[in-house]
C-alpha cells in the first residue's frame, strides 16, 4: 500500500469513528497528518471522550483500514467516490473552517466546526470548480407560496448564469431551489446530513437522483448514515463554507437557516437575506438577520450577484418601472410635449412659450414629435395625437396658454 493510499484510508476511518467537524481531531491531524492520527485515535492516545466514541463505533472483529476499504467498495458499486483534502477536487475553502471554532463554547456544534476529513460524492462535477461559483439558497421547510417563488426566480436566474445553487435538499425552500437549478439546465449541489446513499427526506428521492445525473450529491457521513436531528446543524457550517454568499429566503425565528447564515457571517462570506410580509411568521427570520450588522436585503438574482461576482462584472440593473414610449425623446422634445394640449391646436410660439422655450427650437422640434406619432398637425398648429390604448403620454397643457 502506497502512503497516498495509506492516507486516504486513515482519512476514510477517520470520518467514519468521529462525527464530523470534531476539533480536537481535527487539530490532531493538523499537527500530525492523518495516518499518525488514526493510529493514535486506535490506541487512546487521545481524550477519553473522543477514544470512547471511536471504539465504540468499531467492531472487534475489523480493523479500521478493512473499515475504510468496505466503504470505499460500498461506494465504488454506487457509481458514487470519496474526496479528501488531498485530492486535487477538494475546495480549499473548506479550511477556512478551522478557524471558526468557539472552543471555549460548551456546545458541540459551535466548538467542533473543522473542516471534514473526506467528502461522500455522487456526480461527476469536480468539486472545485463546482464550489468555484457558487451561491446558497436557504430557508424554512414550510415555505410559502411567496418564498418558493422567490427561491425558484432566484435560483434559475443564478444557474442560467453559470453559477452553481447550493442548498440541503430539504422541504420548501432548498427544494424549490434544487429544481429551480435543474430547470435551468444548470449545476445543484445538494449537501447532506447522512449518507448519500439514504435519501432524506425520503420523498425527495426522485430530486436526488436527479441531482446526481447533472449536479451533485455531498455528504461528511459515510454510507448508511442516518439524519440525526444535530447532524443538519453541523452540515450547515459546509454549505456556508464552500460558497460565496448565503441567501435566507424565509425562515422562521429558530430555523436552522439562520445558523447557516451565522456560519456564513463567521467565515466572512456575503449575508444576504429576502424581506417577506411583516404579518408572516416565516419572514421574522430574514428581518432579524437583516438588522444584523452586515447583512443586505436583496430582491433578486441580479442583486445576488452584485454581492458575490466581482466588482464591476455583476452589478444590478438599478430598479425602474416599465419603458413608456416618450421615455426615448431627448428633454427638449420631453419639454414641449408637455405643452401640447389633447384638444386644442397651438402654433409654435404658443407652445413655445408655455414650455419656455426658443420659437426656434419649437419650429425644429415639433415635426419630430409628429413623426415619431406623438403630436398631429391642425390647421397651423398642432395638438396631442390621440393616446394609444397600449401606453399613456404624459399629462399635458400643465401651464396656462400665453
Amino acid at each position: 500500500m502506497t502512503a497516498t493510499d495509506e492516507i486516504r484510508l486513515a482519512r476514510v476511518a477517520l470520518g467514519c469513528l468521529a462525527e464530523p467537524g470534531n476539533r480536537e481531531l481535527g487539530v490532531l491531524v493538523r499537527q500530525v497528518g492523518p495516518a499518525e492520527a488514526l493510529d493514535r485515535l486506535l490506541k487512546g492516545y487521545v481524550s477519553e471522550r473522543l477514544a470512547e466514541a471511536a471504539r465504540l463505533r468499531l467492531s472487534d472483529i475489523i480493523d479500521a483500514p478493512d473499515l475504510a476499504r468496505g466503504l470505499l467498495d460500498s461506494a465504488d458499486r454506487m457509481g458514487a467516490r470519496v474526496v479528501t483534502p488531498e485530492d486535487h477536487e477538494w475546495p480549499a475553502q473548506l479550511d477556512d473552517l478551522a478557524r471558526i471554532s468557539r472552543a471555549s463554547d460548551g456546545r458541540a456544534v459551535d466548538r467542533d466546526t473543522d473542516p471534514p476529513q473526506c467528502l461522500w460524492v455522487r456526480g461527476d462535477a469536480p468539486l472545485n470548480e463546482a464550489f468555484t461559483r457558487s451561491v446558497a439558497i436557504v430557508g424554512a421547510r414550510a415555505a410559502s407560496n411567496y418564498g418558493t417563488y422567490v427561491a425558484t426566480e432566484m435560483s434559475h436566474g443564478l444557474a442560467e448564469r453559470g453559477w452553481t445553487v447550493v442548498s440541503g435538499g430539504a422541504f420548501g425552500i432548498d427544494a424549490a431551489a434544487h429544481r429551480a437549478a435543474l430547470a435551468a439546465d444548470g449545476l445543484t449541489a445538494a449537501i447532506l446530513a447522512c449518507g448519500v446513499d439514504r435519501p432524506y427526506p425520503l420523498g425527495h428521492a426522485n430530486l436526488f437522483d436527479r441531482i446526481a445525473e447533472t449536479g451533485l450529491l455531498i455528504s461528511e457521513w459515510p454510507f448508511g448514515s442516518a439524519p440525526h436531528r444535530l447532524r443538519f446543524l453541523v452540515r450547515n457550517r459546509v454549505i456556508a463554507a464552500v460558497t460565496r454568499g448565503t441567501v435566507m429566503v424565509e425562515a422562521g425565528g429558530r430555523s436552522g437557516a439562520r445558523q447557516t447564515l451565522g456560519r456564513a457571517r463567521a467565515l466572512g462570506r456575503a449575508v444576504m437575506a429576502v424581506p417577506g410580509p411583516v404579518t408572516s411568521a416565516m419572514s421574522v427570520g430574514c428581518h432579524a438577520e437583516l438588522r444584523e450588522e452586515g447583512t443586505r436585503l436583496v430582491n433578486n438574482y441580479s442583486e445576488i450577484l452584485e454581492e458575490v461576482g466581482r466588482i464591476g462584472d455583476d452589478l444590478a440593473p438599478p430598479p425602474r418601472g416599465p419603458d413608456r414610449p416618450h421615455d426615448t425623446l431627448d428633454p427638449l422634445a420631453t419639454q414641449l410635449l408637455d405643452a401640447v394640449l389633447p384638444r386644442k391646436a397651438r402654433t409654435a410660439e404658443e407652445i413655445a412659450a408655455a414650455a419656455g422655450v426658443s420659437g426656434r427650437d419649437a419650429r425644429r422640434t415639433l415635426p419630430t414629435l409628429v413623426d415619431a406619432g406623438f403630436v398631429v398637425e391642425h390647421g397651423s398648429g398642432y395638438r396631442l395625437a390621440p393616446t394609444p390604448s397600449s401606453c399613456e403620454p404624459p399629462a399635458a397643457g400643465r401651464w396656462p396658454a400665453p
